[in-house]
């Protein structure tokens, strides 16, 4: 039985962003009280602004170490969301802290939505990028704070966006005959919200697995010029190419490093001699994409079996009716065929 509460009060940090905008609008349709935390409004981003208070949800402006704001306001609502971006992920042991001392959230959803990091494993640097969300992990279990951790795998639209553009000649990693499990994001933050006010999930990890959207690149690309009436030209990319492109540990460990310097007044020769430095095969980011590309579409890393404890979308809600990936096609069709 779906255990699901009703009007809760929901702070979502990060809740302008690209995955946050789904998950806003999906709690305000659920019926839930919504907040977004977020940085003091500027001039140039006034009218985005009213255009989501027009949504229907507050704007609590913040930064995350205003640590006694983010306390009077988490103690007026229930369940937290954390969807910061990547370069703020560790920046949420702010709202652990707050959290731990406000004392009366009943579920914390920190910034996952993706890969089962204490799970799988990838090329570094993506492996580096997993680290980080595994500290955050450990330490909201060590302030023993209620959460819920989201495996939501990869979002649909974001990455049939990337496969399928240009159309003329398609990029196939390896032989393209990984299984790789898609999830579209609307479908994403609907099971999201449920899962945050379930009392099933609490102190679980939850896997969005969709089996209808459980299938290869190539297997895409098939359905994609079925519906199109297209032939498109395949480009492989050999999973030596990519392991090569991940390679550049040196310097994705080096800027991991600089984060730490953040705020310190170096002097101007010290930048030109990290450029000097950074002549390696792969600029970052493009080793992380690289190392993530190899993990999900070369080895398949998504496509694992399931545990006998482990709790997934399909046995706690099978009654939602998800997208599948061909039915995504269909929705972005007109738009992705103009490409």
């Amino acid at each position: 039985m779906d255990k699901e509460a009703s009007n809760s009060k929901i702070p979502i940090f990060g809740g302008i962003g690209y995955l946050g905008t789904y998950m806003v609008k999906a709690s305000i349709k659920s019926g839930h009280q919504t907040f977004v935390y977020g940085r003091p409004i500027t001039p140039h981003k006034i009218n985005l602004h009213n255009k989501f208070r027009s949504l229907g949800f507050t704007i609590v402006e913040g930064e995350l170490d205003e640590h006694d704001k983010m306390v009077a306001i988490l103690r007026q609502v229930d369940i937290v969301i954390s969807l910061l971006p990547f370069p703020q992920v560790l920046d949420q042991i702010h709202i652990i802290e707050a959290i731990k001392v406000a004392g009366n959230i009943t579920r914390f959803l920190p910034q996952e939505f993706g890969v089962e990091e204490d799970r799988l494993s990838f090329l570094l640097p993506f492996e580096a990028c997993l680290d980080k969300k595994r500290k955050i992990r450990r330490a909201v279990e060590a302030c023993v704070i209620p959460y819920t951790y989201v495996s939501a795998n990869i979002c649909g639209v974001y990455f049939i966006n990337h496969l399928l553009r240009p159309h003329d000649d398609m990029t196939v990693y390896g032989f393209g005959e990984a299984k790789v499990l898609f999830n579209y994001e609307e479908d994403i933050v609907g099971y999201t919200i449920k899962v945050a006010n379930d009392l099933r999930t609490h102190n679980r990890i939850m896997l969005y697995r969709t089996a209808k959207n459980v299938l290869s690149q190539n297997v895409l690309i098939s359905l994609w010029e079925k519906k199109t009436g297209r032939s498109f030209k395949k480009t492989h990319v050999s999973e030596e190419e990519l392991v090569r492109l991940a390679k550049n540990k040196f310097e994705f460990e080096f800027l991991t490093c600089l984060e730490e310097l953040k705020g310190r007044n170096l002097p101007g020769f010290f930048f030109i001699t990290i450029n000097i430095l950074m002549n390696a095969d792969s600029p970052f980011p493009d080793n992380v994409q690289a190392s993530l590309i190899h993990g999900i579409f070369v080895k398949g890393c998504l496509n694992y079996d399931l545990r006998e404890n482990d709790l997934e979308t399909s046995s706690l809600y099978p009654d939602y009716e998800y997208t599948t990936i061909e039915q995504l096609l269909d929705i972005f069709l007109p738009a992705l065929a103009a490409f």
